[in-house]
């Protein structure tokens, strides 16, 4: 009987430590917005799936520091974690309402506030290179998931070659780019109204386009200001300049 209770004591402690790992309830690291990525993978307008699921985009959480920092398409948000509640954190943004983060499986949740809806977030499962700037995560896993594969030139400057949009920026086979950018949000996305757009860059110099997305169809257009010169740019869909197809 008595070597009974020593084993049943002892499977006890064996089980209560599995369910109280640290490591499942650990909010520390860098997370990105998986479920925004993979709304928009479906090949529908991008903005659309970043405001669906958004806005934040990318966490970095030091507990260690007592730090966390937010990205969300144009600007890094820092807060301090203030301390832990039973099974979450609260970080304390200056001038606007806390913020809480908990662990809901593999997953960080970002519990709904009065300001913000509620939010996953995922490991990177590609992370970027060691001190790239937040954000650089959730960018990379966004180009591959969305702009990743060969496209061809079905219509346009260069009809016929194969394009590839890189996960880091890099463009290879469209012509007059050799790099790439989507907007996600901010000043870039208040230009451009309801559409989305890119920048296209060769040796350092581009220009804004916009573009639209639909299933494994990719139209780019040149993108026309409709400001005057002394007003904050405003641009629409001008000519077509390439219509591509996901191969």
């Amino acid at each position: 009987m008595r070597k009974a209770l020593v084993a049943s004591s002892l499977l006890a402690l064996l089980l209560g430590g599995c369910a109280s790992n640290p490591a499942d309830l650990d909010v520390s690291g860098t997370w990105i917005n998986q479920v925004a990525i993979d709304a928009a993978a479906k090949g529908g307008p991008l903005r659309e799936a970043l405001q669906s699921f958004g806005p934040n985009l990318e966490w970095d959480v030091n507990t260690k520091a007592l730090q966390a920092r937010y990205y969300n398409g144009f600007e890094v948000a820092e807060g301090k974690l203030l301390g832990e509640k039973p099974g979450a954190w609260s970080v304390d943004f200056y001038g606007s309402a806390a913020t809480d983060l908990k662990r809901k499986g593999r997953q960080l949740l970002q519990v709904a506030n009065d300001n913000e809806p509620e939010q996953l977030f995922a490991r990177a499962k590609e992370p970027a290179p060691e001190g790239a700037p937040l954000g650089a995560n959730f960018e990379r896993a966004l180009y591959a998931a969305y702009m990743g594969g060969d496209w061809k030139i079905a219509n346009g400057n260069g009809e016929g070659a194969t394009v590839q949009f890189q996960a880091n920026g890099q463009v290879a086979g469209l012509p007059g780019a050799d790099r790439y950018s989507l907007c996600l949000a901010g000043d870039c996305a208040s230009m451009s109204g309801g559409y989305d757009s890119m920048w296209l860059q060769r040796n350092g110099v581009g220009n804004a386009w916009i573009f639209a997305r639909k299933g494994k169809q990719l139209e780019i257009f040149q993108a026309i200001n409709t400001s005057q010169a002394d007003e904050v740019p405003s641009f629409t869909p001008g000519p077509r300049q390439w219509l591509l197809e996901k191969q």
